[in-house]
């Protein structure tokens, strides 16, 4: 058969992976930023735009969507050419990916500052970024079937199964937890509720770890690893197995990211029993990458590339491992909410994604510039400076979180807490998060040592845009499905392929969410339970947009150390009206659930002004902005509608009067402040916020019978 002529396009590579090394620095700087702002609060400078609560989410947007997410689709376009033998479906399309996506993480870094945000954990972009996403990520998967079908080699290599799985997975989860309802061009609400969204949204969170931080980046692996290695993979029956029960079990993990909460008990257990499961895949996948270099560790030894990714992969078996046994209720008793978690998302963060990504570049940049990388020495120091600085941050995490555990949980022999002021466990741990800043210092160090070792590499060769290739044209599959070999059957149908695997991944999410939007029962509902006032409404959204939830919990669970700390349990019905539902995820201030009637409003008046002035230690900003914003209330009638239609059950026309309502209780609460002592406006935002934690927990207050 006569053989075919074309190239590969490099330049798409070369556009994404720099933009990769872009945004590494620039989410590494601000992720060192708000790591010392935990112990020195005054590093926001006073400014609203550089808080903690605001720019947060932007250092996690930019690691993975930005970074990590650049660097997939680099990797993709590389491997993905070359496995198929052709060239991308569509330069044009190549190119509308990364403009877009480039365009999407700008508006990201623009809007999170300025608190327009859902509040959603890895999905808080509001809802024309969430339409501009789904945009892009569709023209990335057209370039990518459409590849595929094009390509010149029969089979698919067990690479482009991960990348496949990667696409449809990530559509579907995009589309289900994005569903809102918009109230203006920056603000909307989830059309979920309460513990239902809750569900939704680490059904979403926990996959998006999977099949956006795990899977594509197996792809990666399953390429770069034997070609940096040099060696063929270990087994191809152990990719099979690895690949078809890791998108089956992971899906239907979420769940324990819940535990303890009130979400079904069914739901819970589910998401535990699928967790201990994944292992087994997991460290197939693992194994499979490790034992590739079987006969060749001596090359580990002399090979910078590969320590990269033998440790990377290591940290990848790591954080399987330990996720897993966090998902076990005894042990989330103690991990949950604090500072274990993130040490435990930073080995797969740093160890996993970042190790990986820079062996990836290493390898990929000089066969790209055709030349040797510049030095090998700088990628060795470039590796020690690296695995030194996920040690000093990962170490201190784990100890900083068992300490808040057993602190938050320690009665004195007469049966009283221990440390009922949480700013006591607060200010235990800073020496912690003073050698994780330290880590994650060094760890940002290392991104110079790889930007000049890879200038150096590029300036001392030629970059070869097109790359010429030649093979030969497959011929449509028509063979039957033979004894035993239905998937080497079902690798020349790409099609087939992503359809199979959707069915897969949907199993386990219909399973866990139908039931709970389907059946009422799920969520018993409590009489006591009313819709928030409209300027109660209005300082929830302040709430969120200050990014509070990302150092506040809102979920008491059914321990005798929180009852007594905060007061009644959280039961589901309390979240009928929470759109969205405002858990948390991490607990670096106290729960707010009971906040409701704790303090007087003058209390929480001077201490969102000075919060050291009414809590000596504390580590919280300051909000002066919030005392000379002007509260927009002209948004109150489109609010009052919004969650009128999402079934909160304001009566009709009582939009009409809404903001009557607000003006005469934000009166009420300046005129009480005023008697107090305390120079108050009506009309200022801290007055709306104020009234919204006043609000929190009061439904219940008093009723032991919770449900009816």
């Amino acid at each position: 058969m006569q053989l075919e002529k074309f190239s590969y396009d490099n330049q798409i590579v070369k556009q994404f992976m720099l933009a990769a090394v872009i945004f590494a620095v620039v989410g590494m700087l601000v992720g060192l930023i708000i790591a010392i702002q935990l112990y020195i609060p005054e590093l926001n400078l006073g400014l609203q735009y550089i808080t903690f609560g605001r720019i947060r989410p932007l250092h996690t947007n930019a690691v993975i969507f930005a970074f990590v997410g650049n660097i997939i689709f680099g990797g993709v376009y590389y491997s993905l050419q070359r496995v198929m033998k052709a060239r991308m479906f569509s330069d044009f399309l190549s190119q509308f990916h990364f403009w877009g996506w480039q365009l999407i993480i700008v508006a990201a870094a623009v809007s999170l500052p300025l608190g327009i945000t859902t509040s959603k954990e890895y999905a808080e972009l509001e809802w024309p970024i969430d339409l501009a996403i789904a945009v892009i990520w569709l023209a990335f998967g057209t370039n990518m079937l459409g590849t595929i079908i094009k390509r010149r080699e029969e089979h698919i290599y067990v690479a482009a199964w991960f990348y496949i799985a990667t696409f449809v997975t990530i559509t579907v989860l995009h589309v289900v937890n994005s569903i809102e309802l918009p109230v203006g061009m920056f603000k909307s609400y989830s059309v979920y509720a309460g513990v239902q969204d809750a569900l939704v949204q680490w059904w979403y969170g926990h996959n998006a770890v999977a099949f956006f931080l795990t899977t594509p980046y197996l792809g990666l692996m399953y390429y770069f690893l034997p070609k940096a290695a040099n060696r063929p993979v270990y087994s191809y029956r152990l990719s099979i197995l690895h690949f078809w029960a890791l998108i089956f079990l992971y899906i239907w993990a979420g769940p324990h990211h819940l535990l303890y909460s009130s979400l079904p008990d069914w739901a819970q257990s589910l998401g535990t029993v699928f967790s201990i499961m994944l292992i087994a895949p997991s460290w197939g996948g693992m194994l499979n990458g490790l034992l590739t270099l079987r006969g060749a560790w001596d090359r580990v030894r002399d090979n910078p590339i590969l320590k990269f990714m033998v440790v990377a992969v290591t940290a990848y078996g790591m954080s399987t491992f330990e996720g897993p046994m966090m998902s076990l209720k005894n042990v989330n008793a103690i991990s949950h909410f604090t500072d274990w978690t993130v040490g435990h998302a930073h080995i797969g963060a740093l160890g996993w994604n970042g190790l990986m990504s820079f062996g990836i570049l290493y390898w990929l940049i000089p066969k790209m510039w055709g030349t040797e990388l510049f030095s090998k020495k700088l990628a060795n120091l470039h590796f020690w400076v690296a695995t030194l600085g996920i040690v000093f941050y990962a170490i201190p995490m784990y100890w900083s979180g068992i300490a808040q555990a057993l602190m938050w949980k320690q009665f004195t022999p007469l049966g009283v807490l221990q440390y009922p002021n949480f700013l006591e466990t607060t200010l235990q741990i800073l020496p912690m998060h003073v050698i994780r800043s330290f880590g994650g210092f060094l760890y940002f160090l290392g991104m110079f040592l790889l930007i000049y070792n890879l200038l150096a590499t590029a300036k001392q060769g030629s970059f070869i845009k097109n790359e010429e290739a030649e093979a030969s044209p497959i011929e449509k599959a028509t063979d039957k499905i033979k004894r035993g070999m239905f998937h080497r059957w079902l690798e020349k149908r790409p099609v087939k392929f992503a359809l199979l695997a959707l069915v897969v991944i949907l199993i386990g999410g219909a399973v866990q969410i139908i039931p709970m939007l389907a059946i009422d029962s799920n969520i018993p509902t409590i009489a006591s339970i009313k819709p928030y006032t409209p300027l109660e409404l209005q300082g929830r959204d302040i709430y969120i947009r200050e990014g509070c939830v990302s150092c506040h919990s809102q979920l008491v669970r059914p321990f005798r150390s929180e009852t007594e700390r905060y007061g009644e349990y959280t039961k589901a019905g309390e979240g009928v009206y929470e759109h969205p539902f405002l858990w948390g995820s991490k607990r670096t201030g106290p729960d707010l659930q009971r906040e409701g009637g704790k303090y007087g409003n003058l209390w929480h008046f001077l201490h969102m002004e000075d919060p050291r002035s009414m809590s000596p230690g504390s580590i919280m900003p300051r909000y002066p902005w919030l005392y000379t914003q002007t509260l927009d209330v002209s948004t109150t009638k489109t609010k009052i509608n919004a969650m009128r239609s999402l079934g909160v059950p304001y009566a009709e026309g009582y939009e009409e009067i809404a903001e009557q309502d607000l003006l005469k209780q934000a009166d009420a609460i300046t005129k009480d402040l005023l008697n107090n002592g305390a120079p108050a406006e009506s009309d200022k935002e801290i007055i709306a916020l104020i009234s919204y934690l006043q609000r929190l927990g009061t439904d219940i207050k008093g009723n032991k019978a919770a449900g009816k």
